[in-house]
């Protein structure tokens, strides 16, 4: 595994400290964060802040109403959400997602079990977005850090509701959200309560295809899924903060989320051209539960020098529940399956943090710390089936433990050189440690490290006009996950080429990457700017997925390339029309684009970008107000194309677009009606994979999952 020890960590943080202290051996009174860079009223993350980041208020991520976080990513500047495989969706920043994009909730990774998309918008404060790695995060941000900050404690008195339904031609069910807050003055509190029903019907489309050397087509199946059912989703979050005699501080935060799943499914495949897959009638019921618990005690206490130190202790615990019946038959009408599946994951974890923060006169803000912690995940897979004989090899229980010990520690110091200019200097050293065991099995145990130093710098250039240029240089990495080192299959009834079983690969090192980032920004009016920015990252052992056919039936596996290339531009502007025009209407308008580039070494070109990254997004977007009227419209575009992702396989994807609008109606200061509309334009998602062999041709599979137009009404009110 890719190493690099600690030492060098030492180094980097002596040199630190050394800076630090040789500004004043006694330290002057503590300087706060917003003193350094400005007054409270006047600071702005975007435009002061070192580290480059884009922050999305509460203002911003209500804005639509919408049902889930998901939803306000795709607003947000160089984000994108896309539709993978099964209705999947995956965050990508520079177009790439899997892994490159890292998304945290309050600074953490969650558990494998947890979903981001349960989250409902009024559990969020704000959202971060961070293009360059820092120290204090960890560097698992190949692509860029999305930072989820969950609302805190109450400031003042709070009582809102919000009553709303969500309608489309494919799903439809209300929605509930709660807050409730107090604050007295040593203690506070604050409930954040969300739920949501949701039914639907629905149906996904496919299409296999396989065109010989020749180039005969000698398969064409057509393959119809209808589905129906229910997502149950609750949300709570209660957060607790006291103000201790001697000045400290201390929250307890928690967070419960449940989710329950029903579905009902039919994939009927006809074959117009060659033989028929051995179950073309199938039935499928899927019955899922899945409960995350997450409790986070934080304690802040500010020492006499005026350095804080801010501690955390967590703990988590998950159960996942899968029970997947089926039966089907063959093209004669002949039993071809009847059995079931049952699957069920239990995982605990423990984690802590520690941040030691202190300022020195000349504009030093040092910072140490640690992030540490450990989980074990229990799992069991049970299948049975009384025709059809299960793979060679496959017992019909299962059983698989994994335990995973992860150990960071960073220093970054932040200098205001001069009112101009400020630097940003940190490094960071993670290791994890896995094993993994189980009765089909090897015992499997892998561990890897690796060292991140991270340089920033942002120069405000002389004039007061506005300008200042942005320069960044860090190394980041991509872990692989648990499911990629299990050297476990998860099989298909329909095996081919094109729907392979997978399997992990216990030798797989992580990705390890070099990167530069560069912009410029010009603020020029109150609440106007624009901005270029643009990056290469340079990626060793780059992961790939290779597919095999081992004798019995094709595998999916991925393995460790030699290295990708990865390039981005993103242009970005908004401003209030009354920047032109002092008499205009209150009307805000943004845009922004962004144009991606990759090369995978490995891959003969042409089109060998990395696997299933989107080449172009662009987002347009308006807000207008007239008394008690707030009004706008969106329109997000996102590009496809055709991707080589090895000699002999492909993966495409049409471009989308979606034009939403929203509409909010104020009754009086403390009742107000939101209407919002998304997918106007009644575009469909869809994907299409393809496999050659030199003997059997071209295979192509493709599916399509049509979607509508949804309508969302809330009601709000507060008391």
């Amino acid at each position: 595994m890719a190493s690099l020890g600690p030492r060098y960590l030492v180094v980097l943080v002596a040199g630190l400290c050394a800076t630090a202290f040789a500004q004043e051996p006694v330290p002057a009174d503590p300087i706060a964060r917003v003193e350094v860079k400005g007054t409270a009223a006047s600071y702005d993350p975007r435009r002061d802040d070192t580290a480059t980041r884009i922050v999305i208020g509460r203002e911003e991520i209500a804005r639509y109403g919408d049902a889930s976080v998901l939803d306000v990513f795709k607003r947000i500047p160089g984000v994108t959400v896309t539709t993978g495989s099964g209705r999947s969706l995956q965050v990508q920043i520079r177009g790439l997602g899997a892994g490159y994009t890292q998304v945290l909730v309050n600074g953490e990774r969650m558990s494998p079990g947890f979903a981001i998309d349960t989250l409902s918008p009024e559990q969020v404060e704000r959202i971060e977005v961070l293009r360059s790695a820092t120290a204090e995060m960890s560097t698992q941000s190949v692509a860029g850090t999305i930072n989820i900050v969950l609302r805190k404690a109450a400031r003042k008195r709070e009582r809102e509701v919000k009553l709303g339904y969500l309608h489309s031609s494919d799903f439809h069910g209300p929605t509930l959200n709660l807050q409730l807050g107090e604050s007295g003055e040593r203690s506070s509190y604050s409930v954040s309560a969300t739920g949501s029903h949701e039914n639907f019907e629905r149906e996904a489309l496919g299409f296999e295809e396989n065109t010989a050397p020749g180039g005969m087509v000698d398969l064409r199946r057509a393959t119809v899924v209808p589905e129906r059912g229910y997502t149950s989703k609750i949300n709570l979050g209660p957060r607790f903060n006291w103000k201790l005699e001697n000045g400290d501080t201390l929250s307890w935060e928690n967070l419960v989320n449940a989710v329950r799943f029903r579905n009902r499914a039919h994939p009927q495949v006809t074959t117009f051209v060659g033989n028929p897959p051995p179950v073309p009638d199938l039935h499928t019921r899927a019955e899922g539960e899945n409960t995350l618990l997450k409790s986070d005690l934080r304690w802040t206490h500010t020492l006499a020098s005026g350095a804080k130190l801010e501690t955390k202790l967590g703990l988590e615990n998950t159960a996942r529940r899968d029970f997947h019946p089926r039966s089907g038959v063959d093209s004669r009408g002949r039993p071809a399956t009847d059995g079931s599946v049952f699957a069920e994951v239990r995982w605990k974890g423990v984690s802590s943090t520690g941040k030691y923060t202190r300022a020195f006169e000349g504009g030093h803000v040092l910072a140490l710390g640690w992030d540490a912690g450990g989980n074990e995940s229990d799992e069991l897979r049970a299948e049975r089936d009384t025709v059809r004989p299960l793979p060679p090899g496959q017992l019909p229980d299962e059983t698989f433990t994994a335990k995973v010990a992860r150990f960071a520690v960073y220093a970054q110091d932040e200098w205001e050189v001069t009112p101009q200019w400020s630097v940003y200097l940190g490094a960071r050293w993670e290791g994890i440690r896995t094993r993994v065991a189980g009765n089909t099995v090897e015992d499997t145990r892998v561990r890897s490290s690796v060292l991140s130093p991270v340089f920033q710098t942002l120069y405000k250039l002389p004039g007061g006009k506005g300008d200042q240029l942005r320069l960044a240089v860090s190394r980041t990495y991509k872990a692989p996950g648990l499911e990629s080192l299990v050297p476990r299959r998860q099989a298909w009834e329909n095996n081919s080429a094109t729907e392979a079983d997978y399997q992990g690969n216990p030798a797989l090192e992580p990705e390890l990457a070099w990167g530069i980032d560069a912009g410029w920004e010009h603020y020029w009016a109150e609440g106007a700017m624009v901005s270029a920015s643009t990056s290469l990252r340079r990626i060793d052992n780059y992961t790939s997925n290779r597919v095999y056919f081992d004798g019995l039936r094709w595998i999916f596996t991925p393995s460790n390339e030699d290295r990708a290339t990865l390039r981005s531009l993103e242009l970005e502007a908004k401003f209030p029309l009354k920047a032109l025009m002092k008499a205009a209407p209150e009307i805000d308008l943004r845009a922004n684009v962004s144009r991606n580039w990759s090369r995978v070494a490995s891959v003969p070109g042409p089109d060998n970008r990395m696997e299933q990254q989107t080449p172009l997004s662009a987002n347009l977007g308006v807000d207008y107000k007239a008394g008690a009227l707030t009004a706008g419209g969106n329109l997000v575009h996102r590009s496809g194309g055709f991707v080589r992702v090895a000699a002999n396989r492909g993966y495409y994807s049409p471009a989308h677009t979606d034009l939403e609008t929203y509409a909010v109606w104020k009754f009086n200061p403390k009742v107000q009606l939101r209407v919002a509309a998304s997918n106007l334009l009644n575009e469909d998602n869809a994907f299409e994979i393809s496999y050659t062999d030199p003997l059997r041709g071209t295979e192509k599979r493709g599916w399509t999952y049509p979607e509508g137009v949804k309508l969302r009404t809330t009601l709000e009110m507060k008391f």
